[in-house]
């Protein structure tokens, strides 16, 4: 096809690309036989020549009026004829629905003299009164520019004049002085009169409508909703077909099913003696569908025929708009329908019973977005005022609770029963205490990944981070809303995880259904036998492996009954926290080698107990350990507490605690401005003796005590922020060393296999020669990505993120979607080289990104063999890995 202008019997859905999705659906309709007004599209290739050079195609114009030509010919009558005037109406038609982001014009063609002739050939004056103060109201604020508001200002006024409760009751008269006040609205603001001309009216309109594509919601609905900017709107120009002629005429909107739940049925709005633009604007209260089967029973059953004729055609829930002129029906779009995640896998599971689709194409309708929403549970916010604050929405769901500011306080209340919210600025791992203990976490700085949201995600817990409206006292145990609202410790709080709102008081909760069925295994009919037949699915075609993020042998269970198939990652420093920290202390403070074996000594049965659990939990299946990774001072105490501490006790006269002086020495010396950068990971493994070979034993001996017991272990041992192959040849020259030693000492062989996390630039370019030492490599993207953006991912989202995203620096924050093009390539270059090197060599990825739906789609393409993720995504990532492995042979789009 070429050109610019494109009839509807020349396209068809195919096309949305050219047609965009309003005028290749009408074509679709116009081809199969139903009764849509002839019209036709102006291209998207034709908005963007004209975004980019602010003038209309070369030929576009001609190209319309042959167009136009035919239409006039097959109605008999001219675009804006005095004595009986042919209309149109100019619609944008994005590829994607974006609906009512951008602009429409009503009635193209009506002047000061074809208003007259409307009302004579009618017979209803005052219809053609309304239709033009339509077009003057839509053509002043699509096309001059006039804001929409002083219209409406206008409208009121007169309303109030004639004591008149909706426009209904404006009479002809009325309408005729609106156009004329219109008019001269357009006037003043413009300098320009609005034109009698309906060349001008249509050329004009179509490029308003064309403008409005970068119109400010245009835009931000983009962004938001991840549609490219550089697409371009169709615009379709139809013959007018009018609902607002009196009581046998009406305009509806109407779903082949219930857009909520899925039902199948008629379910819509219809209200009679209006226009399509009524119906969405909410102007006046319509009637249910159903009422239009008593209204006018011819139409409804022509209705009801169509709509089954879409459904059966489109293989989905169609949304459908239609008007009825003096009992005519006319069909003025359909698409496929916008539904909520619960729709989305009933009607995929019920198409697919039905035969209408194949089970792999409902698979390809779904997404693990909407598996998220149902697992988690939600707020009943009909009823509930504004919010408190918004903040990042870091961990889905919904809680309620008491606010607390400090981890003791709330493990002493959640220890009575009493549910609560954990209130800080920032978590430290000092918090995770409280954090277990609590329903939710709120703080008033970071992002999706700082500690609270990686942590509260692993858990399941409830999470809104970066609240900047909130000022958090914990000293004071209170925080202060913007506007001045004070929430004391006690009082009850609302935390939204998925829209990152906090109210106050106790918002209503919703139970998932979804989360009892993956916590227990028990199906019932509806959504959750939907979602049950959807993972099933989902693992019987998928190729990736779907491992969790676990560090407890409650986690692991869970995640096992989630369905992981083992864990990608078990992060040994959460082991170190609480009573054990004292160890740790007595390590980093030992004076010489036997004080530093004490120390590790006393710290090896406690890590052997903890991966014997977590072997047992996931028996037969690999455990991933890494070895200690994060900087030694984040197990000392605070610098600041303990000068203040030491300055106190001298301030009294007292002799500062010798303890806490050694303690600060330590702090002092260990200080590091950039630790993210610091001693950490493998470096802690080289420059610490007996560390890694602790570590190793209680893997080892954790391995033996689990196949006395009859089981089946399979640990891996995982060196992190490897940079170079000579430090993972030390460390692994110790880990074997250690293995051999508890084989020798138990009678049982241990074999654990040796990779790398691949979180640093130069681990990537040097894959090759990594993987001579490695047996797998997990990529650690969250570190990946900081150091490849130079991004520290505790600070950057709440300071800049959201500036980035309205500016289009990157569509999405890559510590949520893997950037494809920066850390993406990165990872395909270390694939590449490392299995060059070591063609077995086991790949997965252990960071964030590993149960994000759409990095997951990357990861299979990439050709890893699994991903990891905390528990409650594993779920996500099942179904994404099977939608990834090409699940679905078309998928329909109803973003």
């Amino acid at each position: 096809m070429a050109g610019n202008v494109y009839d509807f019997t020349e396209g068809g859905r195919d096309l949305a690309v050219l047609l965009g999705g309003k005028g290749a659906n009408l074509a679709e309709m116009t081809r199969l036989g139903l009764p849509v007004p002839p019209g036709f599209i102006v291209s998207t290739e034709a908005c963007r020549a004209f975004l980019a050079t602010g003038a209309e195609p070369e030929g576009m114009s001609q190209e319309v009026s042959r167009h136009l030509a035919a239409i006039e010919s097959e109605a008999g009558r001219r675009l804006g004829q005095p004595d009986d005037p042919l209309l149109v109406s100019v619609r944008s038609g994005a590829r994607f629905s974006m609906p009512g982001m951008m602009e429409t014009v009503l009635d193209i063609g009506l002047n000061d003299d074809s208003v007259l002739g409307l009302a004579k050939v009618s017979g209803n004056e005052r219809f053609a009164w309304d239709s033009y103060r339509r077009l003057v109201q839509m053509y002043g604020n699509t096309v001059m520019g006039v804001d929409g508001a002083l219209f409406d200002r206008i409208m009121t006024r007169l309303k109030e004049l004639r004591g008149a409760p909706d426009d209904l009751h404006l009479d002809a008269a009325d309408l005729a002085e609106l156009v004329e006040a219109y008019k001269q609205l357009i006037h003043e603001e413009t300098g320009h009169y609005f034109p009698q001309s309906p060349a001008e009216q249509l050329r004009r309109a179509i490029l308003g409508v064309f403008g409005s594509w970068n119109g400010e919601r245009a835009r931000l609905y983009r962004r938001r909703e991840h549609i490219p900017d550089d697409l371009g709107t169709a615009v379709t120009v139809q013959r007018m077909v009018y609902g607002n002629l009196g009581p046998d005429s009406g305009s509806g909107v109407a779903f082949t099913r219930d857009p909520a739940t899925g039902r199948p049925g008629l379910y819509g709005d219809y209200l009679p003696n209006a226009q399509g633009e009524d119906v969405v604007a909410g102007i006046r209260n319509t009637v249910p569908l159903a009422e239009l089967e008593q209204l006018d029973p011819r139409s409804y059953r022509q209705l009801r025929d169509h709509m089954g004729t879409l459904e059966r055609h489109y293989r989905d829930l169609c949304d459908i708009e239609f008007t009825i002129e003096r009992g005519t029906l006319w069909m003025l779009q359909t698409r496929v329908g916008k539904r909520t995640a619960e729709a989305a896998f009933t009607i995929a599971a019920e198409l697919a019973d039905e035969g209408l689709i194949t089970p792999r194409e409902g698979l390809a309708r779904l997404n693990g977005d909407g598996l998220a929403r149902l697992m988690f549970p939600r707020f009943n916010t009909s009823t509930t005022g504004d919010p408190l604050a918004h903040g990042i929405p870091a961990s889905p769901g919904a809680a309620v609770g008491t606010a607390v500011f400090d981890s003791a306080e709330a493990i002493r209340r959640a220890a009575s029963g009493e549910k609560v919210v954990l209130v800080r600025e920032e978590t430290t791992p000092d918090d995770l205490p409280g954090m277990v203990a609590a329903q939710a976490v709120l703080t008033s700085r970071g992002g999706k990944t700082s500690h609270a949201a990686v942590v509260a995600r692993g858990m399941g817990k409830v999470c809104v981070c970066g609240a900047e409206e909130l000022s958090v006292d914990t000293e004071a145990r209170r925080f202060t809303t913007r506007e001045g609202t004070v929430v004391q410790q006690g009082s009850v709080i609302s935390v939204d995880g998925s829209a990152g709102a906090v109210y106050a008081g106790a918002v209503p909760l919703v139970d998932s259904a979804v989360m009892r069925y993956l916590e227990t295994g028990e199906r019932s009919a509806g959504v959750v036998d939907a979602v049950a037949g959807a993972l099933q699915l989902a693992d019987e075609v998928r190729r990736l492996e779907v491992r969790a993020n676990a560090d407890t042998p409650e986690d692991a269970a869970r995640a096992r009954r989630f369905g992981a198939q083992g864990i990608g990652l078990c992060r040994t420093e959460h082991m170190f926290l609480g009573e054990r920290r004292k160890l740790v202390e007595e390590m980093i403070l030992a004076r010489d080698d036997a004080a530093g074996d004490r120390a590790l000594d006393a710290l090896l049965p406690l890590q052997r107990q903890d991966f014997a659990g977590i072997l047992e939990a996931m028996d037969g299946l690999p455990v991933t350990i890494r070895l200690l990774d994060p900087p030694l001072h984040e197990f000392l105490p605070d610098h600041t507490d303990l000068a203040v501490r030491i300055a106190a006790a001298e301030a009294r006269g007292e002799q500062p605690n010798p303890r806490d002086a050694e303690l600060l020495a330590a702090v002092r010396r260990m200080h590091e401005d950039n630790p993210m950068l610091g001693l950490r990971g493998v470096r802690l493994g080289l420059v610490v003796p007996g560390l890694v070979a602790m570590q190793v034993r209680a893997i080892a001996e954790a391995v033996v005590e689990r196949r006395r017991a009859g089981g089946s272990p399979e640990a891996e041992i995982m060196v992190p922020l490897v940079a170079d192959v000579t430090e993972l040849r030390l460390v692994r020259e110790e880990v074997e060393q250690a293995l051999g030693e508890v084989s020798d000492e138990s009678g049982v062989p241990v074999h654990c296999p040796v990779g790398t996390m691949i979180e640093l630039p130069r681990a990537v370019l040097t894959a090759g020669r990594i993987a001579e030492e490695a047996e797998f490599f997990s990529f650690g993207t969250n570190d990946l990505t900081q150091t490849t953006w130079g991004f520290s991912r505790d600070d950057v989202e709440a300071a800049f993120f959201s500036a980035y995203l309205d500016k289009g620096v990157f569509a999405a924050s890559p510590f949520e979607t893997i950037d494809r093009e920066g850390v993406g390539r990165l990872v395909g270059i270390a694939v590449a080289e490392g299995r060059a090197a070591r063609p077995d060599l086991k790949i997965g990825v252990c960071g964030e990104h590993g149960g994000d739906p759409t990095s997951v789609h990357f990861f299979h393409a990439t050709g890893l063999d699994y991903v990891s993720c905390s528990p409650f995504r594993v779920p996500i990532a099942r179904l994404e890995a099977g939608r990834a492995a090409g699940a679905g042979e078309t998928s329909s789009d109803t973003r």
